[in-house]
């Protein structure tokens, strides 16, 4: 049985009459996010920019999406108007994000930086910030911040993505400071190698090159390893906190140590 499958300890359905906001839905990660916790018994907002991908999401599985860009201020706001409007949220599940390009600092692109932290740290925030009232009104809210390894650990042609990952798994480790006292909890989960349909063709932008980062790595972590994790620590009873939770595969023992077998 699979994490996602058995995501409390009991194996009991924890999603009854809780509703989480997972961004970054239409894809990956998120996208197996939205639909382990819909199969769990829990109503889920998904959001995402791409509004074709979410209706099909929304079909499949009964998840309400919301198209958005949470770096959009009016984007935010009317997210958080349809949330409130349906009931509110006890959970926000922040995985929207990426990475562009592989340059060093010398070769460094001012667009790709740019990019990755308006979506990583600014989204993140802003998002963060609009439903923050809503999680301490609840009384029992939770934040997730799907951060990365990237974020833990630099390596030479990952400054950008370093860096915004850092600043957010800075920002988590603040927001748990900040908001401990209104009982909201806020969890990291940090990813090693993910093997996903687009996050290295989206950071290289060649399916030749994308192929490479994933070459001879026996079991590369899958978008659904990660949301079983997901999904296990926000139904967690609610005094349990799992602050920092890195996960990889096995043949990523570090960043730079990674084991590939020759075919």
């Amino acid at each position: 049985m699979t994490l996602a499958a058995h995501n409390t300890p009991s194996g009991q359905n924890a999603g009854n009459n809780k509703t989480a906001v997972v961004t970054g839905a239409s894809t990956g990660i998120g996208e197996a996010t939205v639909k382990a916790l819909v199969s769990a018994g829990w109503k889920v907002f998904a959001v995402a920019r791409r509004a074709d991908r979410l209706g099909a999401l929304g079909a499949e599985t009964g998840a309400v999406p919301f198209p958005a860009d949470i770096t959009l201020d009016d984007d935010v706001s009317a997210l958080l108007a349809a949330v409130t409007k349906a009931g509110g949220a006890d959970t926000l599940i922040n995985i929207a994000g990426g990475a562009r390009g592989a340059d060093t600092i010398a070769n460094a692109d001012t667009e790709d930086w740019d990019w990755m932290y308006q979506v990583n740290v600014l989204g993140t925030m802003k998002i963060t910030r609009a439903f923050l009232p809503m999680l301490r009104e609840n009384g029992e809210g939770t934040v997730l911040n799907l951060t990365s390894t990237a974020g833990l650990s630099a390596y030479e042609g990952g400054a950008g993505y370093n860096a915004a990952k850092f600043a957010q798994h800075a920002m988590t480790n603040a927001l748990r400071l900040e908001e401990v006292g209104n009982n909201v909890r806020v969890i990291e989960v940090a990813p090693g190698l993910v093997q996903t349909e687009e996050f290295a063709l989206n950071r290289l932008g060649d399916k030749d090159a994308a192929a490479k980062v994933y070459a001879g790595v026996e079991k590369p972590l899958t978008a659904e390893d990660v949301a079983g994790v997901v999904a296990y620590s926000v139904s967690l009873p609610h005094h349990i906190n799992l602050d920092q939770i890195v996960v990889r595969p096995v043949a990523q023992a570090a960043n730079h140590k990674l084991i590939r077998k020759e075919g």
